[in-house]
């Protein structure tokens, strides 16, 4: 793109303004790519927050009971097993104190008659955690990735659809000349 903004005889008008949109729009996404995060990761993690909290007021840890033995992992004892849940059935008392059958995720290998916490909502069905401030501060920070890749993402699109432009008024005019050339070159009649 920079060769371009050199001095060179073959070098046509469209070229130079081609040279300078890109590094107009390159400078544009360097300076837009700090607000973009600052600004999409703060409105991000306002919203997490504010989910955070709707699930806290909405949400509350109860102990459930294992109705059923959890199944054995493969290789008990190994990393893969202590981040593995099964599916269980369990019983628990909701918030309106009514006794509720359900399918919970549990570490494997738990005996029946097993005590874990789990979540329950207002409507008394199983549900996860709220989220915690490392899960709020990792959402936000995706989305301030997101408003990054997306900023240089429409810049690359405005070059791109200026280049074709461009592009297409290199031929055209090509094709103009040539077609005033092309009888010279001609020996037919």
């Amino acid at each position: 793109m920079l060769r371009r903004l050199r001095r060179n005889p073959l070098c046509r008008r469209n070229d130079l303004v081609q040279a300078w949109i890109g590094l107009g729009l390159l400078l544009a996404a360097l300076a837009a790519t700090p607000a973009a995060m600052v600004l999409v990761g703060d409105a991000a993690h306002r919203h997490y927050a504010r989910t955070a909290q709707h699930q806290a007021a909405t949400r509350h840890p109860t102990t459930a009971v294992l109705l059923e033995d959890a199944r054995h992992h493969p290789e008990p004892g190994s990393a893969e097993a202590r981040k593995t849940r099964y599916p269980t059935n369990v019983r628990f008392t909701d918030p309106h104190g009514h006794t509720r059958t359900a399918t919970a995720d549990v570490q494997p290998a738990l005996p029946k008659g097993s005590s874990i916490r789990v979540w329950v909502g207002t409507d008394g069905t199983l549900t996860d955690p709220p989220l915690s401030p490392s899960e709020i501060r990792s959402r936000a920070m995706g989305s301030a990735i997101l408003a990054t890749l997306g900023v240089h993402a429409t810049a690359a699109a405005a070059y791109g659809a200026a280049s074709r432009v461009i592009q297409r008024r290199n031929l055209a005019a090509w094709e103009t000349a040539w077609a005033q050339t092309a009888p010279r070159w001609t020996t037919s009649p």
